[in-house]
């Protein structure tokens, strides 16, 4: 089995990939990539199970309801136009259910510093869908919506500071060696302490491993129609044992 996780960013020069083979004995990093372009993603993920890709993959639906209807002209009435209301806008459906799960919320798509990103993983999902056919946003199929930091986070990992402090990302790979002895990361950990887009490429690359394996909670069937337009994160289970290589989960390393 191969995974992949894509750290996105708005142009290539941030973006980063990673690639994990996993066996019954080991999960093995086999690639790990910076400034990665478009097609280079869309090949790999032609040959991985799953893609894990950490950006939003659509907008809140009222949130293009109302950009389209501010563009034809269309009065806001006074009463909806409060903060609440705007709250709406600025979060999907999937942004709220993260919150309850982790206790924080995402950064909105519509409102924060996201939206160029998305405009490239927009791009990108077209890209991957020539080579694979029509990227569900929703997770069902081989392409998944990732959160690293909510996954560390369930994972039980401290994640303040990680994204910008070189030391706290070593500090990490420690505890994954501890926690993920089944994780080989061999030469390429030093990239992974160097360069936050590569670590959580790496992360992402571990919860596809989750979406592979039909860990990822889908969106509930009221939720579905608009998580394949918004897009739906996938939360990997809190127990790391659950995507542990086969011959690990049977020992319990625990």
């Amino acid at each position: 089995m191969l995974t992949a996780g894509v750290d996105l960013a708005a142009e290539t020069a941030g973006t980063a990939l990673a690639t994990i083979e996993w066996s019954s004995s080991a999960a093995v990093l086999r690639s790990l990539e910076t400034a990665v372009p478009d097609a280079r993603i869309a090949a790999v993920a032609e040959t991985a199970v799953s893609t894990g890709i950490d950006c939003a993959f659509g907008w809140p639906d009222e949130f293009v309801e109302f950009v389209a209807a501010h563009a034809r002209g269309e009065r806001i009435a006074g009463e909806l136009a409060g903060m609440p209301w705007r709250r709406t806008l600025a979060y999907r459906e999937t942004d709220r259910v993260t919150r309850e799960v982790t206790g924080r919320w995402p950064l909105s798509v519509s409102t924060d510093r996201l939206g160029l990103t998305a405009m490239h993983c927009a791009a990108l999902l077209e890209c991957v869908g020539d080579r694979i056919g029509p990227v569900d946003r929703s997770g069902a199929g081989r392409v998944a919506e990732v959160y690293p930091g909510a996954s560390l986070r369930l994972w039980g990992f401290g994640t303040r500071g990680y994204k910008t402090d070189a030391s706290v990302r070593a500090g990490l790979l420690a505890e994954f060696g501890e926690r993920m002895p089944w994780l080989e990361l061999g030469a390429m950990a030093d990239l992974m302490v160097a360069d936050d887009d590569a670590f959580d490429a790496v992360v992402a690359a571990l919860v596809a491993r989750a979406h592979a394996l039909g860990l990822t909670p889908p969106p509930p069937a009221r939720h579905l129609d608009s998580a394949r337009r918004e897009g739906w994160i996938a939360l990997p289970p809190r127990d790391l044992a659950e995507i542990a290589p086969a011959e690990w989960r049977s020992a319990d390393p625990r």
